[in-house]
């Protein structure tokens, strides 16, 4: 995925082919951070050493925003463009931010909402009319090989739930979340996360089962 340079605007994640999906990332989010930053302190958005911390903050967070963007997106290369995307929007916007606050919490409702603008403005033609990508399966590309991605079973686990599962005990279980937080995270209600908590757990017991089972034989 391409880089932008100071002071040019995107209308959605990345560029689109004919199929409707994402191009590949070609870029690393490290040169967005340099970028982006560079043009903050241009600007006089931001003191230096402030926008430096800021910068490291979002660099040490870039492995957790990454698996959050996979259960949004369900596919690596858009997960990485949402990343990247979330990152550029997140530098931009850092007077947005409340210091004292939890940064991820911030950042995983800026993704949330980014994935589900680009879900509404990504269409796929089907037959002789048009619809949403989020209502036909064609653009449901499964994950590849998550244990290749991370090393860990766990995530492949987590992962083979459905996208509202997932995201949900991700954020619970994995990254500490409060139900309120997730729910706020998600624009869900929180009796919605208590609920996906419920089931997802109740599938996860099941899995683990499943794989103790074939782990004996």
């Amino acid at each position: 995925m391409p880089v932008l340079s100071p002071g040019t605007s995107r209308g959605s994640l990345s560029p689109t082919n004919q199929a409707g999906g994402c191009a590949p990332a070609r870029k690393g989010v490290h040169l967005t951070l340099i970028r982006q930053g560079r043009q903050t302190q241009d600007q006089g958005f931001d003191g230096v050493a402030e926008l430096a911390q800021f910068k490291t903050d979002l660099v040490q967070l870039l492995p957790r925003l990454r698996r959050f963007a996979l259960t949004l997106t369900r596919n690596r290369d858009d997960g990485d463009d949402l990343v990247q995307t979330a990152v550029e929007r997140a530098i931009l916007r850092r007077s947005q931010w409340q210091p004292g606050t939890r940064l991820d919490s911030w950042l995983y409702t800026m993704m949330r909402n980014l994935w589900v603008s680009e879900l509404r403005s990504r269409r796929v033609r089907v037959g002789g009319g048009q619809v949403d990508a989020s209502e036909t399966d064609e653009l449901a590309t499964p994950i590849a090989a998550p244990d290749h991605v991370y090393g860990n079973q766990m995530l492949a686990m987590v992962m083979s739930l459905s996208d509202g599962l997932s995201s949900t005990l991700l954020l619970v279980a994995v990254e500490g979340h409060s139900y309120q937080e997730a729910a706020q995270i998600l624009d869900i209600p929180i009796g919605t996360v208590m609920s996906r908590m419920s089931r997802a757990r109740q599938m996860m017991k099941e899995k683990l089962a499943l794989a103790g089972e074939v782990a004996s034989q």
